[in-house]
């Protein structure tokens, strides 16, 4: 199993604790989508802010 497929199940697991029940298999993986886009989009902004902390003032 993926770690997206893990992630779509807990997604899945932890709504239906909360009394979501109304989403589909394709809303899920949208989601977890959504969430590794934002996880790869502040990976990047973190590792160019260190990348610019290490620069040398000119």
């Amino acid at each position: 199993m993926s770690v997206k497929a893990m992630m779509e199940t807990s997604l899945e697991n932890q709504l239906a604790l909360r009394g979501v029940h109304s989403l589909t298999p394709s809303d899920y993986e949208e989601i977890v989508e959504h969430i590794l886009e934002q996880l790869r989009e502040l990976e990047l902004s973190l590792a160019a802010r260190e990348f610019d902390g290490r620069q040398e003032p000119k």
